[in-house]
């Protein structure tokens, strides 16, 4: 006997393919449309910042205050694992502008192409980058509430979050699929723009698992927010000197700002070099002194700089500095300390080595 097929039968496999397939996008769709508000959201978050440098005031100018690369040597103080790099580019103005440039420009196609829906997903991982980078470099900045750590960790999530929902329904995505509906039938459409992907549960817990400990383990790290006494550096400066000498009727010295708010100086209102002996003083400058200083024995290392103010030395976060300074002669056998006093009351100390001629 020969079988038959029954065209009713194919036809029914054919419907419930078509209804698997409706399905599954529908699921989509409707993840897409609650997390459309974060789309909306983070979008614009990085087009602003492109908005505001380019088309409000011009940031990538090194000439013009507001400079980006400024802010951007705020970070260098603390930043997790990533500090070569910056420590690189500020050393290098015109690789640094380049940078900031190109990054800006990122920032802005990223953030226009995700509240558009415009390759949802690949831009996505543009959020998750950026955001990335935003909390290795800035995680430990925030007068107030860890402001640089929490737009970091929040853009991680909802990078990947983003990712797993594409555009939906209300993105170009689709509007290019209904021009073109070979396009929804491409797997790397869907994987680059928007549509039914599979999701594997244990990739996405996984993933959600890594996000978490990330989450944990950077609030840890650069505000101790897990256990043990919490801390901010951008409450107080902190000023780190190293190499302090005496050579004869000189002292040079290196300054480093490594904490405080990076929208305020550190004002340096008294210069000391005390014999630890007897309390006398070697060298004093107050506040007029220093603010009238030559530039000249400032030799500032990176972007941010070490410079007189109208009253008081200035050290931004992030500046680091060599000074060289005219002092009365050291006496043989004695030992000098240097203290940098800030108008808050803050002081710093470090010892001076004399040194020979």
């Amino acid at each position: 006997m020969t079988a038959t097929t029954d065209p009713s039968d194919t036809t029914a496999d054919t419907a419930d393919t078509a209804d698997t397939a409706n399905a599954r996008t529908a699921r989509f769709d409707t993840a897409a449309l609650i997390t459309l508000p974060v789309r909306l959201v983070v979008g614009w978050t990085y087009f602003s910042a492109f908005w505001r440098r380019v088309a409000l005031e011009d940031k990538l100018n090194p000439d013009l205050p507001g400079y980006i690369g400024e802010k951007f040597n705020h970070f260098l103080p603390n930043a997790l694992g990533i500090g070569p790099i910056i420590e690189h580019l500020l050393t290098h103005p015109g690789l640094l502008q380049a940078a900031m440039t190109v990054f800006t420009i990122a920032e802005g196609l990223v953030g226009a192409a995700i509240m558009l829906g415009l390759c949802t997903r690949l831009m996505s991982v543009g959020v998750f980058s950026f955001a990335f980078g935003i909390l290795l470099s800035a995680g430990w900045l925030g007068t107030t509430c860890l402001d640089e750590w929490q737009i970091g960790i929040l853009g991680v999530a909802a990078g990947f979050m983003l990712f797993l929902s594409g555009g939906g329904r209300y993105s170009l995505d689709r509007l290019l699929v209904g021009r073109r509906p070979g396009l929804g039938e491409r797997r790397w459409f869907a994987w680059l723009a928007s549509g039914p992907i599979p999701l594997r549960t244990p990739a996405v817990l996984g993933t959600t698992a890594a996000i978490a400990a990330l989450t944990l383990f950077t609030n840890q790290f650069f505000h101790g927010g897990v256990y043990g006494p919490l801390h901010n550096k951008s409450v107080a400066p902190r000023i780190e000197i190293t190499d302090a000498t005496l050579t004869d009727d000189t002292l040079r010295f290196q300054l480093y700002r490594t904490e405080g708010a990076d929208v305020y100086g550190a004002f340096l209102i008294g210069l000391d070099v005390l014999d630890t002996a007897t309390g006398q003083p070697l060298l004093h400058l107050d506040g007029d002194d220093l603010a009238a200083l030559d530039p000249a024995v400032i030799d500032n290392r990176y972007l941010a700089p070490v410079a007189p103010g109208a009253h008081a030395l200035v050290v931004p976060l992030g500046a680091k500095a060599q000074l060289t300074l005219p002092s009365a002669p050291a006496r043989p056998g004695h030992d000098y300390a240097l203290i940098l006093t800030d108008v808050s009351g803050a002081a710093w100390q470090h010892p001076v080595e004399l040194r020979a001629d």
